[in-house]
């Protein structure tokens, strides 16, 4: 019988284990992929929009030369993080069902990489599960073509092709201004009026050069309703148009996946935009014993929780099991 499972070794869930081991707890930690993959699957040269001290969980001082870190400088805080505090968890495998006992205490069905599949005991479960892998769907014809992606790592690949980028946020200016540096031809197709208010200020000057200069081509108040292997047909203020095209990034973000909650009896609160129910000062569900941190606490915009934000809802969750403990 373990005492507490995090689902999820991301910056939250590495930060709810190791709060929960400063209350005298042994935390195991299941983690699907390796640890922090969402940040792994991040373009390779982005720099975050946070500074250092807004990314640190457990006291860990995360130090860097640059104002705000990148990828590279974050994967390894992390990954040493986890090294130092010595979590144990158990990478490249998957929860896939969790049931509470009769007697409040909760089973949960893994299966690792290969298919096979054990159960793991436990009082407590914390949910940090993040969201890369339930990007939001354009849902158009031609969407599951091979040259049409939800991710972007970086711009090598499509140096001399054209690459159509949908989406206004900061990944998406960001792909296409790497993009232009690598030799493609782009063209930003967003649905929004203007430019998004989101967009990093350091950035934003140096996109809208490029786009006056004719270097990006920016069409607003559009949207991309077909795909074919060669084209795109794109309609901007009801005027529909086709553009040649050679690969499609689709950078139109991700949703958390609510399954392993509603499964296990947590209730979601539908008016909120499907934010599981849940108390802010203990980050406990409407299941007692089961909590949530990170992504998963956010609703169907999952921008709603950042990790300078969900890093914090370890403490809570550690300080209420704590409560429980004593009494």
């Amino acid at each position: 019988m373990e005492e507490v499972v995090v689902i999820g070794a991301g910056p939250c869930g590495l930060s709810a284990a190791v709060e929960l081991q400063r209350i005298g707890l042994n935390p195991l930690v299941i983690e699907k992929e390796c640890v922090v993959h969402s940040i792994y699957l991040y373009p390779t040269y982005m720099q975050f929009f946070s500074t250092p001290e807004l990314l640190e969980i457990g006291g860990y001082p995360f130090s860097t030369p640059n104002d705000k870190p990148y990828r590279l400088e974050a994967l390894n805080y992390y990954r040493n993080v986890a090294q130092r505090s010595e979590l144990r968890i158990r990478s490249y495998e998957t929860v896939t069902g969790i049931t509470r006992q009769a007697d409040g205490t909760f089973e949960l069905t893994v299966q690792n990489k290969f298919g096979a599949s054990d159960k793991v005991q436990t009082r407590y479960v914390v949910v940090a599960t993040g969201y890369f892998d339930s990007p939001n769907m354009l849902g158009i014809p031609g969407e599951d073509l091979p040259h049409v992606s939800h991710y972007f790592r970086e711009a090598h690949p499509y140096t001399g092709t054209r690459v159509a980028v949908i989406g206004g946020s900061n990944s998406a200016i960001d792909a296409a201004m790497e993009l232009l540096r690598a030799g493609a031809s782009v063209t930003v197709i967003y649905r929004g009026e203007t430019y998004s208010s989101v967009i990093k200020p350091w950035v934003l000057p140096l996109f809208e050069s490029m786009v006056s200069k004719g270097k990006i081509r920016m069409m607003f108040r559009s949207r991309v309703t077909h795909i074919t292997e060669t084209t795109i047909t794109v309609v901007t203020d009801g005027q529909e148009q086709t553009l040649d095209n050679d690969f499609v990034l689709a950078l139109t973000g991700f949703r958390p996946d609510r399954g392993l909650l509603t499964k296990a009896g947590a209730e979601l609160n539908m008016e909120a935009g499907g934010v599981p129910k849940h108390d802010p000062d203990t980050m406990e569900t409407t299941v007692p014993g089961l909590y949530i941190a990170g992504v998963a606490a956010s609703g169907s915009n999952a921008n709603e929780v950042f990790i300078e934000t969900g890093r914090l809802h370890g403490g809570r969750i550690a300080a209420h099991i704590a409560s429980k403990k004593q009494t």
